[in-house]
């Protein structure tokens, strides 16, 4: 790989990407930019070009942590700095790799070294380095939760934290923070898509020419990095000229009243959580006045401000998609920017020189107040206007909801399925918290939410000899192991004499995240409308659970004579939502095809992460087409899946005065916890409902048994 970037200025279009970009360059204070594309959509390419734009910065020489001569830190663990000799240097580009642990961000004590020598010691981590520089951060959507809130709080606060063993140190952060992602491999939790400055959505064009465009200019940058670079270098120093011109002008912008209450009712408008949103968009539409060189913030820059800095903030659940109405964001702006002449009319009202106010210089005839007044009605009749067709709206709304009712019994097909028949896809009846369903034992997954692991958060429950290198040190473990041979050992100073057998390192327990695979019966018996909304309402709530807890999903259908894999598995359970949304219904109940298909599944994601335990939840009200062979073979295919020592759920959807008790049977083969539909919630369950680790006795735990049971009887 070429050492020579690929130059900012050569990449062809994505401009709000480009733009999101420079604002950060420009104030870094807007918070950073998170660019959510497929791949393939130069995303990394951007990123890394911009660095090379950057005015370059002034250290304090010796300096691990890049102070700024003219400012140093107070605070630096490197000293004060008072007068010390400098250097300039590039800005740096830092690259978060996915897997990174929170010693390599925040640094790392040399307990080794302390308990030898008697001194602390600690190495700068990636935080110090991107000091005044960039941090990129790519499949930012795929960092443990924990890495990501650190490197966040990071971010806001301008300061790293490390306080472990009793050493506390803290040293200036403050860089342009990106970062990237895919929405297919899963979302962030809003509350860190909140801390996030912009989003940039960016896709692949569509058109022939510009795609051409960009494979011409890839070929040509593969073939001959640096002659292509030259040919863009005028460009680059441009860009970069105008980036630090912006910068000098930028404390000069003002922020004028009119877009101060724009941007406040917007973010009013649109109903975003907190007062982050108008901060950020403030601080975005100061930037955009002074990267166009003006010394005023303008309604063109507000709107702009709130397409980068809104779409992520509208999120009211884990499925909703980001995104920003335009016509309610126009329509705000021009009712706020017409707010304020409105003032000097006050006097208007309580006398009668309202209309000889009027600018019109025959404002002193009766005839012409009255021409005013007609204008006025008509910029009423205007707003009167949609007025009818408002009404003309309401009826249809009025009606819907009664056609809502009616529309309940109303479809054939849904009341009265017929084996060969497919119903329309019906749509989920509103989420809910659910019960927790955690697989029994502890695990050693990626760090989640759900069933007890050894992670490398949590709590310390124990010591242990280190395996492989030492990450966290167990310090009262390790001396207890060394002191009775201090005396063996000749020690002689105030140091320990330490062997490597007596260090021992912490065991965290917390929890971890597992597969959670649904499959689901759209046969004819669950096509009743009323009961398949309360079905998927049922998935959807266990969906948004699984992605609180951060699971993989998955999901299976059965319907027909077949199984389907409607969903591999997946980190995004928004696609899962809307898999379950369109799901169709009707025809033969293929029991036993859904739990063969699920078996398959699992023994090949056993097989790519052995680590991460599976969580089976079957839906279904246990009948299956074909009498008691279809019985037969169902029993059968769920004995081999508690076999293999599947932790599953069975959600028992029979309704009605006369039930067979089918899913409870199905239960009883798979050794899974059995739940009745409207025994789901999470309203007035104490106790968590586990099944057994996976192994190969997995029979249901003491505690298991109650629920199951009583699960039984409701059924």
């Amino acid at each position: 790989m070429s050492d020579v970037r690929y130059p900012f200025t050569a990449i062809v279009g994505m401009a709000d990407l480009r733009l999101g970009l420079l604002l950060n360059a420009v104030s870094p204070a807007v918070g950073g930019v998170l660019v959510r594309g497929e791949k393939g959509t130069a995303k990394s390419t951007m990123v890394r070009a911009l660095a090379g734009l950057l005015p370059s910065i002034a250290t304090v020489d010796g300096c691990r942590f890049a102070c700024d001569p003219a400012a140093p830190d107070p605070q630096c663990p490197d000293g004060a700095h008072d007068g010390g000799a400098s250097s300039r240097r590039p800005a740096e580009l830092v690259e978060l790799p996915v897997g990174v642990s929170e010693d390599r961000i925040v640094g790392s004590l040399d307990l080794e070294r302390a308990l030898a020598e008697g001194v602390k010691a600690y190495e700068p981590g990636l935080l110090a380095r991107a000091h005044r520089g960039v941090l990129y951060i790519d499949e930012v959507n795929l960092l443990q939760d924990h890495v990501v809130d650190l490197l966040l709080d990071a971010a806001a606060m301008g300061r790293s934290y490390v306080e472990r063993e009793g050493v506390s140190v803290r040293h200036a952060a403050r860089f342009l923070l990106v970062g990237t992602m895919n929405p297919e491999e899963g979302e962030l939790r809003p509350q860190l898509l909140d801390r996030f400055g912009l989003t940039v959505e960016i896709a692949a064009t569509r058109e022939p020419a510009e795609r051409a465009e960009v494979v011409r200019r890839r070929l040509g940058y593969d073939a001959d990095p640096t002659a292509f670079a030259a040919r863009f270098a005028g460009d680059e120093r441009a860009l970069a000229a105008r980036i630090t011109a912006a910068r000098e002008l930028l404390p000069q912008v003002e922020l004028t009243d009119t877009a101060l209450r724009q941007i406040t009712a917007v973010c009013a408008a649109f109903e975003v959580d907190g007062l982050r949103a108008d901060i950020v968009m403030a601080r975005t539409a100061v930037a955009l006045a002074a990267w166009a060189g003006r010394t005023e913030v303008l309604a063109e820059d507000v709107r702009k401000a709130a397409q980068l800095a809104l779409p992520h903030r509208r999120r009211r659940n884990p499925f909703d998609a980001p995104g920003l109405d335009e016509e309610q964001l126009d329509r705000v702006l021009e009712e706020h920017a017409q707010q304020e002449p409105e003032p000097e009319p006050e006097p208007e009202p309580a006398t009668a020189e309202g209309p000889q106010d009027d600018p019109d210089p025959d404002g002193d005839t009766d005839p012409d107040g009255g021409g005013p007044r007609d204008g006025g009605p008509d910029g009423d009749g205007g707003g009167g206007a949609p007025e009818p067709s408002g009404p003309d709206g309401p009826p249809p709304a009025a009606a819907d909801p009664a056609a809502g009712e009616d529309a309940a019994p109303q479809p054939v097909p849904a009341q009265h399925p017929s084996p060969a028949r497919e119903s329309a896809p019906v749509a989920a009846g509103d989420p809910y918290r659910t019960r927790l369903f955690a697989v029994d034992g502890t695990g050693r997954g990626a760090q989640g939410r759900r069933s007890p692991a050894e992670t490398d958060g949590g709590h310390t429950v124990r010591a242990r000899r280190p395996r492989g290198r030492l990450a966290r040190l167990h310090l009262s473990a390790t001396l207890r192991a060394a002191a009775p041979h201090q005396v063996a050992r000749g020690r002689s100073s105030r140091a320990l004499v330490l062997h490597k057998d007596d260090f021992r390192e912490q065991v965290r327990q917390g929890r971890e995240s597992n597969l959670v695979l649904f499959v689901v019966d759209a046969s004819g018996s669950m096509a009743a409308r009323q009961r398949m909304t309360a079905v998927k309402g049922a998935v959807l709530s266990l969906l948004m659970d699984a992605y609180q807890r951060r699971d993989k999903i998955g999901m299976i259908t059965f319907r027909g004579a077949s199984a389907e894999l409607a969903l591999p598995p997946t980190s995004s359970v928004e696609v899962g939502a809307a898999r379950l949304e369109s799901l169709p219904t009707g025809g033969r109940t293929p029991l036993a095809a859904g739990l063969l298909r699920a078996h398959e599944v699992l023994r090949v994601e056993r097989m790519r992460d052995p680590d991460r335990r599976p969580l089976l939840v079957v839906v279904t009200d246990g009948r299956a087409t074909g009498g008691r062979t279809a019985v037969t073979e169902s029993h059968r295919a769920a004995g081999l899946l508690a076999a293999q020592g599947v932790a599953s759920v069975v959600l028992d959807c029979e309704s009605g005065p006369v039930r067979l008790g089918l899913a409870g049977a199905l239960a009883a083969r798979l050794r899974a916890t059995s739940v009745a539909l409207d025994e789901l919630r999470s309203d007035g369950v104490a106790s968590l409902v586990r099944e057994n680790r996976p192994s190969g006795a997995n029979r249901p735990s003491t505690t298991n048994r109650p629920s199951t049971t009583a699960s039984r009887k409701a059924a």
